[in-house]
């Protein structure tokens, strides 16, 4: 029987990829799914033999193809195509696997069991003989370097830390078996080192490199989270600990032994007494720990041998050298010579290489990367078209509106111009209230919003009926089985977190709807006056008198003077803002006609076809393409300045025309009267501007509250599917406890355990006796010496 650990598989469950791909191809991707018809089916295909579980060197090439096509796959298609893949924990087969909505995930379990395949085909070697040990080292390195390939290629993409995400898919869970991997090759190194009766010195150094190993992946199991710990068997680490202090043993039992032939006796005794305390370490732990047999007969030969080498050392050092017994810490330290390392397969590392003359799946989709980067580009063009140039513009146009009515302009000058009756201007502003429905819209309007704020509010509702009915559930299940998960209340913590976000944004919004209310109650009475006619309008507004042009007076003509300067300045306000609005149409029809597909296709095509390519490689074309908008906020920055210019001299002009007619008190009452309409006009714009922003603002927290709902609805029904099959396999297993006749007093005291923990039933290594099932001794047992061994080479170790 062999004395290393194999990596156990991680058994799939059946997958269903077509419907999944089809629906995602047909929604987002812009293609017909037929066009990908024979893409699906080879996928489908390839899975079959490609996700392992088979210990033969042939499988090795079906996962090796299938991971190239996944990459393939990966660099067309997103991580998640709403397509659930699950996995068995790999130390508990039976577990309920939990299903991850992830592409990634299905590369890094193919990834992990292409590990667990090597280190298999490893331990099945017959390490008798050269050509066994050293396809074994070669196996455990590839497996090494698989599992260092999953950690830095593959778990990337994964999300770390979240629920569902497999713990034997974590980091130190990995990395601890990429560990382990390299220290088993390292002892096969070390054994065919002995076995070809290299120095003592090196094969010392070789065990030293062997410990260091073992201890990396001992410390890496020992300070992870307990969760990722207990998915380990009971006597994994026991064994990796003993084999740890083993070898430790056997570096300083090999090297007192190069002492020996230096005459370094009291070194020699120093290195057996350490080499006596490693190796009864080692024996109690794996004795303790209850591993496998031949770990066992190991430990308990290497100790049998040091002792009795250092019972020899003491009665020959007494008797004959009497050297001095130096302090462990004083002997030169036995530096670890690696003669391995984690070995990560061509094929991974080169996925084009496996593919040969077969043809990469959806090659001829555009990838996601690049259809993401055109969405972005879209995005980023609307919001600066919408933000930085049509906001700008209005912003600049708020500024000019706010300081004329600061100045009461231009209702100061018409009163002056237009003595009775009403402004042009006036009039078309009222016409426009009319038109628009004025108060009836507006009362409507506040209806429809508080109608949506109130659906909104009934879906987070709903989203949270959801997490409490798990919970319910959950806490029910507790209390008739065993669940090795974590609670809702902690489970949920995240959804919940989201909710409160959500909840809040909704309050702060009914806020605001209740300020925009308030502004509706000051201001209806006089919004509604400009519904009237125009009659009832005029009559509502004072006339003034003001003498004819003959009969002016001085102080009269200097008025009018002012009065034409004024309205100058106005109407090149005006005119500035019928340029600005040109300019913001310019824009509109520039974004409406802009598409930079094209370019991104070109763009893509200069990566390799198996290559991820990310939304970000394309940052440099989406800058390029959207500097030609900079010409428009450009031009509104200009803009800006004259406008500013103008305000300037408005304000100085008008304080001169004030100046000049102070005494007339019917022109101030008609100015004032004037005045009050024009504000309510723009009170009305500002409402309904208001109303506006709460219709969008609503319709789109909707379509977020319904995607949350659904994500609640999808967890909740994972944890519950969880608990509905413990239930089924429980009742099963009670069924047939009462069919047999002789009881299973194994099976009844048996626990059913979620995934998140190892099952109490995993598998175990059994017990052999006697030497290994490759017809090895022990590997630091006397009889090596014993058998007939062809000469060791002449050089050194290279």
């Amino acid at each position: 029987m062999a004395n290393l650990l194999p990596i156990p598989f991680k058994k799939p469950a059946s997958l269903n990829v077509r419907d999944a791909v089809r629906e995602y191809l047909h929604q987002y991707a812009g293609v017909h799914p037929d066009e990908f018809k024979e893409d699906i089916n080879r996928w489908q295909t390839l899975r079959k033999d490609g996700v392992g579980g088979v210990v033969h060197i042939n499988q090795i090439d079906f996962m090796l193809l299938y991971h190239a096509q996944l990459s393939s796959i990966l660099s067309k298609l997103p991580t998640d195509i709403q397509l659930d893949i699950a996995y068995a924990p790999a130390f508990t087969p039976t577990a309920v696997p939990l299903p991850l909505r992830n592409l990634a995930f299905e590369r890094a379990a193919v990834l992990f069991n292409l590990a667990a395949l090597y280190s298999q085909l490893a331990t099945s070697e017959d390490r008798a003989s050269t050509d066994g040990i050293k396809r074994a080292t070669t196996n455990y390195q590839l497996a090494a370097g698989t599992l260092s390939y999953l950690l830095a290629a593959a778990m990337l993409n994964i999300p770390q830390g979240t629920e569902n995400v497999p713990l034997d898919l974590t980091q130190p869970f990995v990395k601890s078996l990429e560990w382990l991997m390299l220290a088993q090759a390292q002892e096969c190194s070390w054994q065919l080192a002995k076995l070809n009766q290299y120095k003592n010195g090196v094969i010392a150094r070789l065990a030293a490199q062997a410990a260091a190993f073992y201890n990396l992946a001992y410390t890496t199991i020992r300070e992870t989270d307990a969760r990722i710990k207990q998915l380990f068997p009971a006597d994994w680490l026991p064994h990796i600990e003993a084999k740890w202090y083993h070898f430790e043993s056997v570096a300083q039992y090999r090297q007192s032994m190069d002492d020996i032939e230096a005459r370094r006796y009291g070194h020699e005794l120093a290195r057996l007494k350490q080499a006596v305390q490693y190796a009864k370490m080692g024996f109690d732990i794996g004795k303790r720990g209850k591993t496998m047999q031949p770990v066992l007969q190991d430990a308990q030969s290497l100790l049998g041998t040091v002792q009795k080498s250092l019972t020899r050392a003491e009665r020959d050092n007494d008797l004959i050298y009497h050297h001095d017994i130096p302090s462990i810490s004083a002997l030169p330290a036995i530096r670890p010579a690696p003669l391995v390392s984690s070995l990560i397969p061509p094929g991974l590392s080169n996925p084009a290489s496996v593919l040969g003359d077969e043809r990469p799946l959806f090659v001829d989709l555009l990838g996601w990367g690049a259809r993401e980067a055109i969405k972005i580009y879209h995005d980023r063009k609307n919001t600066l078209v919408h933000e930085k140039v049509a906001t700008m513009s209005q912003q600049l146009q708020d500024k000019v509106d706010h300081e004329l009515r600061i100045l009461n302009l231009p209702a100061s000058l018409e009163a002056l111009e237009r003595p009775i009756g009403l402004p042009p201007s006036f009039l078309k502003k009222a016409e426009e209230v009319r038109s628009e429905g004025g108060p009836t819209r507006i009362e409507a309007s506040i209806e429809d919003i508080q109608r949506l704020a109130h659906r909104d509010l009934e879906i987070l509702d709903e989203a949270m009926d959801i997490l409490d009915n798990e919970a319910s559930e959950d806490e029910a299940a507790r209390k008739q089985i065993t669940l090795n998960r974590l609670p809702s209340y902690e489970a949920n913590v995240k959804l919940v977190e989201k909710q409160k976000r959500y909840r809040s944004l909704l309050n702060q919004a009914a806020e605001s709807d209740e300020l925009v209310r308030q502004k509706w109650d000051e201001w209806e009475q006089n919004i509604t006056e400009l519904t009237w006619n125009e009659e009832d309008l005029e009559s509502s507004v004072p006339s003034s008198t003001f003498a004819s042009q003959s009969q002016l007076t001085p102080q009269g003509k200097q008025t009018l003077a002012h009065a034409r300067s004024l309205r100058v300045l106005l109407e090149s306000l005006d005119d500035l803002r019928k340029e600005r609005d040109q300019i913001v149409k310019r824009a509109q029809r520039l974004a409406e006609a802009d598409d930079i597909r094209s370019r991104i296709v070109l763009e893509a095509s200069k990566y390799d076809k198996l290559e991820n390519v990310q939304p970000l490689m394309f940052e440099e074309v989406l800058d390029e393409e959207l500097a030609k908008y900079d010409k428009f906020i450009l031009a509104l920055k200009g803009f800006e300045e004259r406008q500013n210019g103008i305000l300037i001299d408005v304000k100085n002009q008008n304080d001169m025309f004030l100046q000049s007619r102070r005494d007339d008190p019917a022109i101030r009452e008609r100015e004032f009267a004037l005045q009050s309409l024009d504000l309510s006009y723009f009170k009305y714009r500002e409402i309904v501007r208001n109303l506006e922003e709460g219709f969008k603002f609503y319709n789109d927290l909707a379509g977020l509250l319904m995607n949350f709902r659904e994500e609640c609805k999808h967890w909740s029904h994972q944890r519950i599917q969880e608990i509905h099959t413990l239930n089924r396999a429980f009742r099963s297993l009670s069924i047939s406890d009462g069919e047999k006749k002789d009881g299973d007093s194994s099976a009844s005291s048996s626990k059913y355990q979620l995934p998140l923990a190892p099952s109490p039933t995993s598998p175990r290594h059994k017990a052999g006796i006697g030497k290994s099932s490759l017809g090895l001794p022990a590997i630091t047992s006397n009889d090596w010496e014993e058998i007939p061994i062809p000469p060791g080479p002449k050089g050194k170790v290279k």
